[in-house]
């Protein structure tokens, strides 16, 4: 009698186990590469790669569909060029033929010929019709390939030809993968994670701001697409109709993020769920003079959080009015910010804006006074919120605020909300980051207002009359140092070493210290 095999046949994969390992393959290879330094390096290698097997995949579909219309279609990428011609077979070109093909300005081709390499033909891809090609030129112009060896890069390439983007289950489960990855890109990046907010906070600003299908929303900060993201899964839920989700995807959300590495990260994570066309301009969002915004530039919402801390270049402090020229990005934005909102006309509302600001531009005086009184008076600045300390930690220790304002009309009245820690707790951690659900009571306050323990509100008018500091104690609360007003800090601190001072004194009383 046959004996009863014992082996258990395995278990087939998920989609999100058969991803994880396909990626987990790449890094590792990509780990071997003298070329790369850390995920910093690693994942904006791995995009650039999975973006051209994308692109490849979707002309296929849209070719087929096309052809069963009865209509040409133009391939925004043309032989020898496409993934399939180069990348698609696991014995095709590799080694250092591989990587002159994909550096060099002019190199020798898949099909034999002598042209140019590949990012060179990828960077002078140029629209005529709206098409990727325009897209496709503006990711490869701040692209670099940093592998050095063909070998790997060609087994690394042999992986990614194992997703399939045409699988909605599969693309949805990258998506995610793909978050986490910029998550752990921010982590090794340090200081230079500056480009990634907050997931609960971006949830948070778009949960609050509520874009309506039909309107335009603008983010222009883009970083890696967080807010882009977040509004198209939001906008998403309320398409109905084919007509519907034809207007999510043409003309809806635009972004503008000016550094390289966090545009390409930002087309691939809008790519990846869902955006078809990705409006990002690849430019400075502060380079057009405030004078010159006009109503065809202005939009319907903008959800952001701007750099700050740095400084612009002297050509771009010039377009703005010679008295509110300032080094703090942070309140440049904050101008362009409130001009580019729609301004009301007829039916059609006034637009909105949900945006962080550093704790600083709560209290600043001087330019940001002058700002904010400009705030105060042509726009209704109807909430800011509070954020606990270390909602960004460890990137950057410096408190934020939430601002949510409108054009409405001028501010009567600004309402306070105190977000508190999770009880227990005393920060947050890249481990323990700050969660959605924690923003729970804030949502259930903000159709119905009262104030409470954590909700105060302020007149404008008194406001206005103590120079425009926005900088509100919470009138229920324990002195937080944390908050205060720099002069009010340091007479804190000034006072509190007078009275160690002052101890010392009596404890070398005490002991009889000669020196005394």
């Amino acid at each position: 009698m046959a004996r009863t095999s014992t082996l258990k046949k395995e278990a087939p994969k998920s989609t999100a186990q058969q991803l994880g390992s396909i990626v987990k393959s790449c890094r590792d290879i990509m780990r071997k590469d003298k070329g790369l330094n850390g995920d910093i390096d690693r994942l904006p290698m791995l995009t650039w790669v999975m973006f051209l097997k994308f692109l490849d995949d979707m002309e296929q579909v849209r070719e087929a569909e096309a052809k069963l219309a009865g209509k040409r279609y133009r391939q925004s990428i043309e032989p020898p060029y496409r993934w399939r011609d180069w990348a698609s077979k696991a014995e095709g070109i590799t080694g250092p033929e591989l990587i002159a093909f994909i550096n060099q300005d002019e190199a020798m081709r898949p099909d034999g010929k002598r042209g140019p390499g590949l990012f060179a033909y990828l960077k002078s891809l140029e629209s005529t019709n709206g098409d990727r090609r325009d897209v496709i030129a503006r990711v490869f112009q701040g692209t670099i390939n940093r592998m050095v060896n063909g070998y790997l890069l060609r087994d690394v390439i042999n992986k990614v030809n194992d997703i399939h983007f045409t699988s909605k289950d599969e693309i949805h489960t990258l998506g995610h993968m793909y978050e986490s990855m910029l998550r752990e890109m921010r982590d090794a990046a340090g200081d230079s994670g500056e480009f990634y907010t907050p997931r609960a906070v971006v949830k948070f600003i778009v949960a609050a701001v509520d874009p309506r299908l039909g309107e335009t929303v603008l983010d222009p900060a883009a970083g890696t697409g967080g807010f882009l993201v977040e509004t198209f899964d939001h906008l998403r839920s309320q398409a109905k109709r084919a007509q519907d989700y034809e207007q999510l995807q043409r003309g809806t959300l635009h972004g503008i993020e000016a550094k390289p590495l966090p545009y390409l990260l930002c087309e691939m994570n809008l790519l990846l769920h869902g955006m078809e066309y990705p409006e990002i301009d690849p430019g400075n969002a502060l380079r057009f003079p405030l004078r010159e915004i006009g109503d065809k530039d202005r939009v319907d919402v903008i959800v952001t959080n701007p750099p700050f801390g740095g400084e612009e270049e002297r050509g771009i402090l010039s377009n703005f009015p010679e008295d509110k020229q300032t080094a703090e990005t942070a309140l440049l934005f904050l101008q362009s910010i409130m001009r580019k909102l729609r301004r009301p006309l007829g039916a059609r509302k006034g637009g909105r804006c949900g945006m962080v600001v550093p704790n600083g531009a709560l209290f600043g005086d001087g330019i940001c006074a002058r700002i904010k009184e400009e705030l105060l008076k042509e726009f209704n600045l109807h909430t800011i919120v509070r954020l606990p300390n270390g909602v960004f930690a460890p990137y950057t220790p410096i408190p934020t605020n939430l601002l949510f304002f409108d054009r409405s009309g001028p501010t009567q009245e600004v309402w306070y909300y105190e977000q508190p820690l999770p009880e227990g707790r005393k920060n947050y951690t890249k481990t323990a980051p700050m969660q959605f659900e924690e923003f729970t009571g804030c949502l259930a306050w903000w159709g119905n207002r009262q104030e409470n323990d954590r909700a105060w509100k302020v007149a404008a008018t008194e406001l206005l009359a103590d120079g425009c500091n926005l900088d509100r104690k919470n009138p229920r609360a324990k002195d937080d140092i944390a908050h205060l007003p720099p002069k009010k800090l340091a007479d804190s601190i000034l006072e509190k070493e007078q009275r160690i001072a002052a101890i010392m004194v009596g404890i070398q009383a005490l002991l009889g210290d000669p020196g005394v």
